[in-house]
Order: structure tokens, then sequence, then C-alpha cells
């Protein structure tokens, strides 16, 4: 049995469960983390033993609930070609048919997800982090991120043998010739027929990920001017020195070419920041204020607009001006969605640069978010610069305590005291946020007001108090 054959494997609690019969919800959330399954390359649950085990348990998910076709699509890491091959091996045991999609944009897959209206797409990459490192995801058949239930159901099958279907039942696999020409469509078409691009010059900055060949063309198509940099995969150099989390050559490309502005993608594509036309950063905060206040305008906001914990308080501050209503959501694209959904809203995100505006696509789309700042640029007559000028961002300040207790010295009342004062010697122009990382042993501590010195102090304050009571724990 596979699962008392590798004891080491991930798998081998949820079998231990299993048989001691506890119930499936303890171990619901158990192999999937907040955006699905995530590691290093070679390790659990990064590994094609389990990969294809994760593939078989995902489409007996999907056959139980009727569903018989997926797409499947991944970024530029070289570790892909494994990750596929191996999901493909156990969606095809379990009789599923499989369409290959080839490197493509996470909100690509999202989109053709819906337009081939197959039952469910799969993500295969690690968005921002290094080559070594990779991922899988699914969405639903309405291009949104799979449910809890689904991936419950997936975690079920996983505590079970690998045991293929008849071979005359086998799934298939077909390649869609056309899913980058289809997306690239439906980019332009988010973008006004009565605007053009033509006189704008843009640097585009790809990641080495999986934007390069879907972004210049959508821009290019459009009418502008184009510098492109990042778009040379090799399969190891994704999100190296380049895209939404390495701005520098960007910056300087912006401020070596004139040109109008700048824009970075991260390597999957559904994180997106500018530069403007001066080299200044315009980060996901300031990109949504600019989108907001431009729907605003013209009658199409519908409601607020939804940030989260680490949303900049300038952005709260700037749409309170507004008249516009601000709500914070937990860290994470899928919370501002679940938000979003849960107001009846259109338009948020985070400051790293996950934009949602559901006007235009069910999910964060750093194309079409791009192309609609653009948008408003063209519409204003105005350069980005000073498009974000009606938002000022506050100061922030965000300090790590290594401790073990950082879940318990997020809830200890004598640090909630600490963190009352200091909000309190603020006057409502500042706030303080902690929060456990839910991957290292650390305790974050951001805070941010209006003045920097203020700021630095409060938190270094609030650090020497969590440090002082976790030595006490």
């Amino acid at each position: 049995m596979f699962l008392t054959m590798f004891p080491e494997s991930p798998l081998f609690c949820y079998y231990t469960a299993f048989e001691n019969k506890e119930c499936l919800s303890m171990t619901k959330k158990g192999f999937f983390g907040t955006d699905g399954v995530r590691g290093r390359v070679g390790q659990e649950p990064i590994t094609p033993t389990t990969l294809s085990h994760l593939g078989w348990a995902a489409g007996m998910a999907l056959q139980k609930q009727g569903s018989t076709t997926v797409l499947i699509g991944k970024d530029t890491r070289l570790s892909g070609y494994m990750v596929e091959t191996a999901l493909q091996a156990g969606l095809i045991a379990a009789g599923v048919d499989v369409r290959m999609l080839g490197p493509m944009p996470t909100p690509g897959i999202s989109y053709l997800t819906e337009t081939f209206r197959t039952e469910a797409g799969v993500v295969i990459s690690a968005s921002h982090n290094p080559y070594h490192d990779n991922g899988v995801k699914f969405f639903g058949p309405d291009g949104q991120k799979a449910d809890d239930e689904f991936q419950a159901l997936v975690e079920h099958y996983l505590l079970k043998n690998i045991q293929c279907v008849e071979p005359d039942q086998m799934g298939r696999v077909t390649r869609v010739e056309d899913a980058a020409s289809r997306y690239i469509e439906f980019c332009k078409s988010r973008f006004p027929r009565r605007f053009s691009l033509k006189g704008m010059k843009i640097v585009i900055d790809c990641a080495h990920g999986a934007t390069y060949h879907i972004a210049p063309s959508v821009f290019k198509e459009l009418g502008a001017e184009l510098v492109v940099i990042g778009a040379e995969p090799d399969g190891k150099n994704i999100n190296n020195k380049y895209g939404a989390t390495a701005l520098d050559n960007l910056q300087q490309a912006v401020v070596e070419h004139s040109a109008n502005v700048g824009i970075a993608f991260d390597g999957d594509g559904d994180r997106v920041v500018m530069v403007d036309h001066v080299g200044e950063i315009v980060d996901g905060d300031e990109l949504v204020f600019i989108l907001a206040r431009d729907a605003l305008k013209n009658g199409r906001l519908n409601g607020g607009v939804v940030g989260t914990q680490m949303s900049n308080l300038g952005m709260e501050v700037a749409l309170k001006h507004l008249g516009v209503p601000f709500a914070r959501a937990k860290v994470g694209d899928r919370y501002v969605l679940e938000e979003l959904k849960k107001r009846n809203w259109k338009i948020g995100g985070e400051s790293s640069g996950h934009i949602l505006n559901l006007h235009n696509s069910p999910t964060g789309d750093a194309i079409i978010a791009a192309l609609q700042v653009l948008t408003a640029m063209v519409r204003c007559e105005m350069p980005l610069n000073d498009l974000k000028s009606g938002m000022s961002k506050y100061p922030q300040v965000l300090l790590n305590l290594k401790t073990p207790h950082k879940n318990e010295l997020s809830s200890n009342e004598e640090m909630l005291d600490e963190i009352a004062n200091v909000e309190a010697m603020f006057n409502g122009k500042g706030r303080v946020l902690l929060r456990p990382s839910g991957t290292e042993p650390l305790l974050r501590i951001m805070v941010e007001g209006e003045d920097a010195d203020a700021v630095q102090r409060a938190a270094e304050r609030l650090l020497n108090v969590a440090k002082e009571i976790s030595d006490k724990m």
C-alpha cells in the first residue's frame, strides 16, 4: 500500500486519521494551503508520486461531481514538465480527459476554463516564488478558485490507494493549439474600442514568466510602442531580478527609454505593479485607488472597495474623502474575492498587486488590471504620476519577531493593551496590526501613521514588549 510504504509522505497522517475513522473535517485544509498545494520541487508534496496521487484524487472528486474534462496550464518553470505529466497520469487513471494549454497566465487558465465550459482548470505555478518551487491549484467551472468542499473531497480520495478505471474508460489528452490567441483577444476586449494606446511608450516586464508570450501581443495590438524586458524564460530565471517583486530593472528601463509608464507582472500573471514616467513605483493600493476613483466618476463603482489587513491606511483615508466605503479582508486575494461577493461590490485588491475588478474578470488578472489603469490614463489624459496624486501613502513599518508563541502573542491581553495605548497615541490617524506568519515561526508587527518617526518608534516599542512577553511564556 502506498501510504504504508511511504510513512514520510504528508499523506500518511491522513491515512492514520482515516483508519481511526476521524471526521473528514479534521483533515480539511490539511493538504491544501491558502492557495492550493505548494512546495520545493523534489520535496513533499511536490514529488512525482504524490502529484500522481493528487491528480487521481482530483479526478475521482471530479467524477463524483459528474465532471469528465479538465484544462491544465502552467508557468515557465522547468519543473512544470514533471508536474503536469504526473498530474496527467493520475487524472487519466481516474477516467478524466485532459486538455493541455502549455504556458499560460493563471487568469488565462481561469478564463479558458469558463470559456471551454470544462468542469475544472488546473494551474501549475508557484506564483512569485523562485524557480525551485512549484505548486498546483484548481479552478471551478466558473473560473474561480475551487471551494473548500471540492478540496475536502480531493483529500478524501487522497486517503485511498490509486485504482485505475478500466482500460476503455481511461481519459485522453489533447492540446489546445489556440489557447494563447483566445486569451489575447479576451484581454484586448477589456480595453474600450473608442480608445487607443497609440503614442504611448510602455515598458513591460514579464518576470520571465507566464505572460512572456501574451502581454507583448496585447499591448502592441492595442497600439502601444513597446519595450519588453524579462521575456526570455529559460526554466530557471522566473522572478529572478525581474517582475513585480523586483522592480529595479523596470524603473531603470522606464527612465532610460523616456517611457510613459512601466508595467511589471509576476511569474504567473495575476499580480501587477506599475512605474510612472519618473520611475516611481505605483503599488497595488494606489492602482486600486485609481481604478475605484475612475469607476466612481463614470458611475460604475457599484458600492465600495475591499482591501486587506495590510492595505495602506492612506488608501482608506483617500477613499473616505471620496465618500467610498472601504472594507478589509484577510490577507490573500481569495479573501478579497469572498468579501466582494458578500457585499456585491466589484473592485478590490492587495498592496502586492493582486487586483480584482469583477466588471472585467472573475479573478485577479494582471494584464486586464493594467489595461484598466491605462484606460483611466487615456480617458483623463493624465500621466500615472498625476492619477495617483489623490492618495498619500502613510508611512508603514513592518517588523518580525521570531518566536514559537506567535499565535498566543496575537491574543495576549498585555500585548493588546499595549497596542491600544499606541493606537490612542495616534488619535485615529494610525493603526497597528499583529499577524502570525502562516508558514514561519514569526509574529509580524505592522504599524502605520502620518508621522514616520512616530511610526518607527511605536513599532520598535511593540517589538520589545512582544519579545519580553514571549520570553516569559
